[in-house]
């Protein structure tokens, strides 16, 4: 579909990409402004719009581009030949504030998107969050040596817990972050927390 952008120099690419980046981690979707991006990019608004159809295409678009570089990163830095499930989990996590510093900009964009209510891109966007989630979920727990977990509690039930008390934490943090000016997340303070809770989980649900 985006064959005509990839067949640009690499060089323009990016000054798009990146002009995109920012207007819509600044702005959210519906206050961005496909002539700002275009002036920060150094292009005309009629060849973007060659690249891209609409703002909504060009808005998914770089999410599919942040979200894979973000996910291929993240699997080169974290170790699957760790087996323990908390442990895997605690990496996760530091991988995650290393890459923070990495790619600041990116880690903003895709957490305005996670804020992101606009009716012109909800329901299609919420079904590829949904889809992602699941996907990221399966090659997160890939490998774990789950005859760890106590044999007299339920495992499904066990790893339900455990996921959704860690997606409420992330929900928090967003609901936070909404409600901040700066809708900045403390990411160290997130770290704190989740260890505490590795803590009590792992005394409740291993042998």
């Amino acid at each position: 579909m985006f064959s005509k952008f990839f067949n640009l120099e690499k060089e323009k690419q990016d000054r798009i990409i990146n002009a995109a980046i920012k207007e819509f981690a600044d702005k959210g979707y519906d206050r961005a402004s496909t002539n700002e991006i275009v002036k920060e990019a150094g292009i005309s608004k009629g060849l973007l719009f060659h690249y891209f159809q609409n703002k909504k295409q060009l808005f998914l678009f770089i999410f599919d581009y942040c979200y894979e570089l973000i996910i291929d990163e993240f699997y080169k830095k974290i170790n699957l030949q760790e087996t323990d499930f908390f442990m895997r989990m605690r990496q996760a996590i530091m991988v995650k504030v290393e890459m923070l510093a990495i790619y600041p900009d990116i880690f903003k964009f895709i957490q305005e998107i996670f804020l992101e209510e606009s009716p012109e891109i909800k329901v299609e966007f919420d079904k590829k969050k949904a889809e992602l989630t699941h996907i990221n979920i399966e090659k997160a727990y890939e490998g774990i040596d789950f005859s760890k977990f106590r044999e007299d509690v339920d495992l499904k039930k066990m790893i339900k817990m455990i996921s959704w008390t860690f997606e409420k934490m992330s929900d928090e943090a967003l609901y936070k972050a909404k409600l901040s000016p700066t809708h900045d997340i403390d990411y160290q303070k997130i770290q704190v927390e989740a260890e505490e809770y590795f803590e009590v989980m792992i005394k409740c649900f291993y042998k």
